[in-house]
C-alpha cells in the first residue's frame, strides 16, 4: 500500500529525466515481449512494466496457444470455429491471417526455448477447449503463459539491445494535444512515465511506442486477471484521440474458482475439455439446457447458463466434477490446477470444484490494422490492450495469446521499414506538478475504486439491460468527475493513475454496451435479447474528438 504523509504539503516540479530509445514498449505480456524481442534485431528498445517483469496476464495464462498442426485438423475448421464464437463480428481477413501464421509461431517459440507438453510419440500434446472442434491447444501443462513468459524474459534479459524497467507505469502518451496543438493527424512520441518505487515522473521520447499493457479484469471485483490490469493501454489511447472498439464485450471466463482465499483463481477450460461436468450442488448435470455441446459450448454460453442456475437455485456457485476421471491423469495434465485447489483444502480427484464466472478477457480495445497500427501514426498496440477484429463478439478460448504473437510480429516487421524515416524533432516540456499536494486521503482512491468496481459487478456484467447501464452510467460519471478532480490537484501515485484509468473504461464499456441494441456474443441485454445483422453487424468504435 501507498505511503502518505499526514498533512498536504505542496510540490514544486523538479528537472524531469529524460530517456530517449527507439522503440518504447508500454508492459510486458508475451504481445509486448515478443515484439521487442524481434524489433531489437534493428533497433534500441526500452519496456517498461508496472510491477516485476512477470507480472502479466500471460503469465496467468493456464490452457494453451490453439493452433492447426495436426493432420486431423485444418485452417478452414479453426476459422469457422473462431466465426461461429465471434458470433458474426469476427474480421474474416484478419481471422484467415492470424490462424494461418499461427502455426510458425509455435516453432519459434519452442526454438526460444518454450517447453510444450508431448504425447507418447514426441509430438506435441493438442488440447481441446470449449468452441473448438478439433484437439487443436498447444500447451505447457497447465502453466502455459509462465512457460512462455519465462522463456521470452530470459532472451530479453540477455539482450544488449533492451532495457527493462520494472515499476515503471505510463501516464499519459506524448503526442501534439500534450502541447495544445490541436490536429486530427495525430502523432506519438513516446509517453510520461512514473518511476513508482522513486515516485519520480520520467519523459521516455520514442520514434514508435508499442501499447502492449494488457487487459482490465480489475474494472470488476471478480476477475481472473493480476493486479496490474487496470485498463492503462485502452484509457490511455483514448484520451490521446486513437479509436477505441467493442468495449462492451467483455468475457467472463465461466470457472474461476469459488473460494474466499481464492482470489478468482482460474481453472482452465482445459479441465472440461479434459472431460469435466459441470453440476448443481446436488450432483444434476445442466448444461444440456442450454447448448448441444454442453460443457464445450462457448464461454459466453457457459458463463451465462452458470449464471442463471446461480440465480435460480440461490446458492452461491456450481460445481465442476472430475471424480470420475483417472485421478493420476488428472494430477499429471493439471499439476497446478490440482495443487492450489488442495492448498484451499479442495482435492478435485475426489470432490467437485466450486467455481463461478468471473473478468477475464476483453475483445475489445485499441483499433488496430493488419499490421498492429492504431489510428495514432507511430503508435502501435498488441495483445488484449487491441482490437483487431479476430475475437468479434466473442475469443474463441486460446486463440488470445495466438493473437498476440502473430501481431507483434507484423507489428516488429512493419517498423523495421518504418524507423530509418522516422526522427524525433519536437520537444516535450518535462512533467509539471508544481502547485499539486501529497496525497492524504487513501480512502477516497480505495472507496472510489470499490464503489467503481461494484457497479460494473452490479449493472454491467453477464446480463444488461438499459436500466442498469444507465444507472451505472450516473454513478461512474460521478465517480470519474470526482477522481478528475482528485488527480490534478494531487501528486500522482500508481494508485490514483490506475483508478483514473480503471473509471475510464468503465465508462467506455458502458457507453459501447449502451450503442449495442441488441445481444450478441458477450454482450447480453434483457431489452434486445435477439441479434440484429440488420442495424448492428458492425464494430462499435469510441473516440475522445
Amino acid at each position: 500500500m501507498e505511503s502518505f504523509t499526514d498533512s498536504p504539503e505542496l510540490t514544486m516540479n523538479t528537472m524531469t529525466e529524460s530517456i530517449n530509445t527507439d522503440v518504447l514498449v508500454i508492459g510486458s505480456g508475451i504481445g509486448g515481449l515478443y515484439f521487442a524481442l524481434h524489433a531489437a534485431e534493428y533497433a534500441k528498445v526500452t519496456i517498461i512494466t508496472k510491477k516485476e517483469s512477470s507480472a502479466s496476464n500471460t503469465n496467468w495464462a493456464q490452457g494453451g496457444i490453439a493452433a492447426t498442426i495436426d493432420s486431423n485438423d485444418s485452417a478452414e475448421l479453426h476459422i469457422a470455429d473462431t466465426l461461429d464464437a465471434g458470433a458474426g463480428l469476427c474480421n474474416l481477413d484478419m481471422v484467415t491471417l492470424m490462424i494461418n501464421e499461427g502455426p510458425q509461431h509455435i516453432q519459434r517459440l519452442s526454438e526460444l526455448g518454450v517447453n510444450f507438453t508431448t504425447s507418447d510419440h514426441d509430438h506435441l500434446h493438442l488440447g481441446k477447449e470449449g468452441g473448438h472442434s478439433r484437439n487443436r491447444i498447444v500447451h505447457a501443462q497447465d502453466l502455459t503463459g509462465r512457460e512462455v513468459e519465462t522463456a521470452l524474459l530470459n532472451r530479453i534479459n540477455s539482450h544488449p539491445n533492451i532495457t527493462l524497467l520494472e515499476h515503471h507505469l505510463a501516464i499519459e502518451l506524448l503526442t501534439e494535444h500534450q502541447l495544445g496543438i490541436k490536429t486530427n493527424d495525430i502523432n506519438c512520441y513516446g509517453a510520461y512515465v512514473l518511476d513508482s518505487r522513486q515516485r519520480q515522473p520520467k519523459k521516455i521520447l520514442a520514434k514508435i511506442t508499442m501499447l502492449a499493457s494488457g487487459g482490465l479484469g480489475h474494472v470488476y471485483p471478480h476477475t481472473t486477471n493480476p493486479e496490474i490490469a487496470t485498463g492503462d493501454g485502452v484509457a490511455m489511447g483514448y484520451r490521446a484521440g486513437a479509436e477505441i472498439a467493442n468495449m462492451e464485450f467483455i468475457q467472463f471466463h465461466p470457472t474461476s474458482l469459488y473460494h474466499p482465499h481464492a482470489k478468482s483463481f482460474l481453472v482452465s477450460e482445459a479441465v472440461r475439455g479434459f472431460g469435466g461436468i459441470l453440476k448443481l450442488k446436488n450432483g444434476q448435470e445442466f448444461m444440456q439446457k442450454y447448448d448441444k455441446r454442453q460443457n464445450l459450448a462457448p464461454r459466453d454460453i457457459v458463463a451465462r447458463a452458470i449464471d442463471s442456475e446461480i440465480k435460480k437455485s440461490g446458492e452461491e456457485c456450481v460445481f465442476l466434477d472430475v471424480t470420475h476421471l483417472d485421478a493420476e491423469k488428472t494430477r499429471e495434465h493439471f499439476p497446478n490446477i490440482y495443487k492450489t485447489c488442495l492448498s484451499f483444502g479442495i482435492d478435485m480427484t475426489k470432490e467437485m470444484i466450486p467455481v463461478v464466472p468471473a473478468a477475464h478477457f476483453s475483445c475489445g480495445g485499441v483499433r488496430t490494422d493488419d499490421k498492429g497500427r492504431t489510428t495514432i501514426t507511430r503508435l502501435y498496440a498488441c495483445g488484449e490492450t487491441s482490437c483487431t477484429g479476430v475475437h468479434g463478439a466473442n475469443r474463441l478460448a486460446s486463440n488470445s495469446l495466438l493473437e498476440a504473437l502473430v501481431f507483434a510480429w507484423r507489428s516488429a516487421l512493419t517498423i523495421r521499414e518504418a524507423l530509418p524515416h522516422i526522427t524525433n524533432n519536437i520537444n516535450f516540456p518535462d512533467w509539471d506538478d508544481t502547485g499539486t499536494v501529497n496525497p492524504e486521503e487513501w480512502i477516497l482512491v480505495s472507496h472510489n475504486k470499490r464503489e467503481a468496481q461494484q457497479v460494473m459487478n452490479d449493472y454491467v456484467g453477464i446480463v444488461r439491460s438499459d436500466l442498469r447501464l444507465q444507472r451505472a452510467k450516473r454513478r461512474i460519471d460521478f465517480l470519474k468527475e470526482e477522481t478528475e478532480s482528485y488527480y490534478k490537484k494531487t501528486r500522482i501515485t500508481t494508485q490514483i493513475l490506475e483508478l483514473r484509468n480503471i473509471i475510464k473504461v468503465a465508462s467506455l464499456i458502458i457507453e459501447g454496451a449502451l450503442k449495442r441494441r441488441e445481444s450478441r456474443g458477450l454482450h447480453y441485454t434483457t431489452d434486445y435479447p435477439q441479434k440484429d445483422d440488420r442495424h448492428f453487424l458492425m464494430d462499435t468504435v469510441l473516440r475522445s474528438f
